[in-house]
């Protein structure tokens, strides 16, 4: 399960209030050392929250035995090796309502192993049309969920070797 993860953005409060409406939560300031960060909480019993930090900042190790720090950095690249899925109380008219109204690119597509029939449906939604979060209805997370199983892995063969 995971409960939270964190996004860079040019406009982190904008981004958080648009992922907030996604998730059926809130937007906040992020409380604590990162000036200008933002993150939506959905109220879940998961407590399942988006941090969305400025894009100039980076996280680095802290220094000894210092915990996380957060540093200036030049602006990131347009686009990243990131994503998310993530379920949300929305049909998917409402996901694509939310999506187009913040202008980001959100279109439904259906997901497969090359070669195979579809097996489950996500709707891309791209954060300031950079970053990729697939967005799931409620009523169409079974689908993923019943697939995305150790016996099912095993049956495709996609064992990595160590």
């Amino acid at each position: 399960m995971i409960h939270h993860f964190s996004i860079p953005a040019r406009d982190p409060a904008a981004v958080a209030q648009v992922l907030a409406e996604l998730i059926g939560g809130r937007a906040y300031r992020f409380p604590g050392p990162l000036p200008g960060a933002a993150m939506a909480v959905s109220g879940d019993p998961h407590g399942t929250m988006i941090e969305v930090y400025p894009e100039r900042v980076v996280m680095t190790p802290g220094e000894g035995e210092a915990p996380i720090a957060y540093r200036d950095a030049p602006a990131g690249p347009w686009h990243a090796a990131f994503h998310a899925l993530l379920s949300v109380p929305h049909d998917r008219t409402t996901i694509e309502r939310i999506g187009a109204a913040a202008g980001w690119r959100t279109k439904f597509f259906s997901r497969a192993a090359p070669n195979l029939p579809p097996v489950f449906h996500v709707i891309e939604v791209w954060v300031e049309n950079r970053f990729l979060l697939e967005v799931v209805p409620a009523d169409m997370i079974e689908v993923y969920e019943g697939y995305m199983q150790i016996e099912r892995m095993n049956a495709l063969d996609l064992s990595l070797e160590l």
